[in-house]
């Protein structure tokens, strides 16, 4: 009798159970929420590492600009450029006078762009010449992006400005500080405190007497998102030119902190109370809130390259102006640190050197850190 050759097939593979599975996801979603916050950590800590490095780019520009010049940059009006410390221009006001990112230009690796801008006219506009009749200038400089004047983290502008001919506008993360100042203009008598100012005389070294490590002379904000139609943090809102630090008068000694210390509250509270409403501006048609901020690098005013330090950064209350009828931005008011990243925005001093300033800084250190002669004193843990 033949032995029977039986052989016992192959036993199944055992799978996993429902229990089981459960708890495999469950451990890979906690792994998830344990490492994603660290993954956008890193990920903030580059993008915060590559600001301050843009911040540090702008700062060794004011220093060579200032060791060939012998001044920091001016905003000045069109046909100013190159005449250095002494513009022929700077008394005049013509809307569209150039910015100091403009004249920092070929101190940042971009002197193709500066030198293909045509500084005998203003920043952005029409010309009507009899023979070709209207024609654009200076429109491809004009909106050209240039990566080192944006934070990565800030989102890029998407809207589209009569300013920049129907196209996304390049943005500007970073404004020349005017000081702790509500006025921009040099020519007032009570004119900015700061590094930076439109027209008038500009500022030397040797003006900033409260040592250079000690004024800010670049800050960083949040970009407008473009839209008008909702309410942005961000926003631009147009008090009217009757509602200032100084009761209608605009040049007046409260445009300069600390000396307008006690009508700064109320004129914040308006510019708040006005951005919970709609409608228009009183002395003029526009929107209240403009969500234009940092659109454009080359026009030298306010909201688009020059801003102030009248409050801590990431304020919760928007940006406001003070101008009846402006078409554009180009009058007094609140232009504010901001940023994207935790608990403050980066700063960039006199020195070049660049420091981060927390939210939680007292209004006394935002304004002795804004002017340049002030002769505070600032203690190295007061922000």
């Amino acid at each position: 009798m033949k032995a029977s050759l039986s052989r016992s097939g192959p036993r199944g593979a055992r799978g996993f159970t429902l229990i089981e599975l459960l708890v495999v996801i469950a451990i890979i979603g906690v792994l998830i929420a344990l490492l994603l916050p660290a993954v956008q950590a890193a990920r903030e800590a580059a993008r915060r590492s590559q600001c301050v490095n843009n911040l540090k780019q702008l700062g060794l520009a004011i220093h060579n600009y200032e060791q060939t010049n012998q001044c920091f940059p001016l905003s000045c009006n069109a046909g100013c450029i190159g005449s250095s410390c002494n513009p022929p221009n700077n008394v005049g006001g013509a809307w569209g006078s150039w910015s100091p990112h403009a004249l920092l230009l070929p101190y940042l690796e971009q002197n193709a762009l500066y030198q293909a801008a045509n500084f005998s006219f203003i920043t952005q506009g029409t010309q009507d010449f009899s023979t070709y009749g209207n024609v654009l200038f200076n429109s491809t400089v004009v909106r050209t992006r240039i990566q080192s004047f944006l934070c990565p983290s800030s989102p890029l502008p998407q809207g589209n400005f009569a300013t920049t001919w129907g196209v996304p506008t390049p943005g500007n993360s970073y404004f020349g500080s005017v000081g702790s100042s509500w006025g921009f203009s040099g020519t007032w008598t009570n004119a900015p405190n700061g590094i930076f100012r439109y027209r008038g005389n500009p500022v030397a070294v040797r003006d900033v007497t409260d040592g250079t490590s000690n004024t800010v002379a670049f800050g960083e904000w949040r970009i407008g998102d473009g839209d008008n139609s909702k309410f942005s943090i961000q926003d631009i809102v147009n008090v009217g030119s009757g509602t200032n630090l100084g009761g209608g008068n605009a040049d007046t000694p409260n445009a300069n902190m600390p000396v307008g210390a006690a009508a700064l509250p109320a004129y914040v509270l308006t510019c708040k109370n006005t951005w919970a409403v709609s409608g228009t501006a009183p002395g003029g048609s526009q929107a209240i809130q403009r969500s234009t901020i940092g659109d454009l690098w080359a026009p030298g005013y306010f909201s688009h390259t020059l801003g102030n330090l009248l409050l801590p950064p990431n304020p919760p209350t928007p940006n406001c102006l003070s101008c009846g009828g402006c078409g554009d931005n180009d009058g007094p008011g609140i232009f504010s640190l901001s940023s994207y990243h935790p608990g403050g925005a980066n700063i960039c001093m006199a020195d070049g050197s660049v420091r981060f300033l927390k939210n939680s800084t007292a209004l006394q250190t935002v304004w002795a850190l804004g002017s340049r002669a002030g002769g505070e004193t600032i203690s190295s843990d007061s922000y």
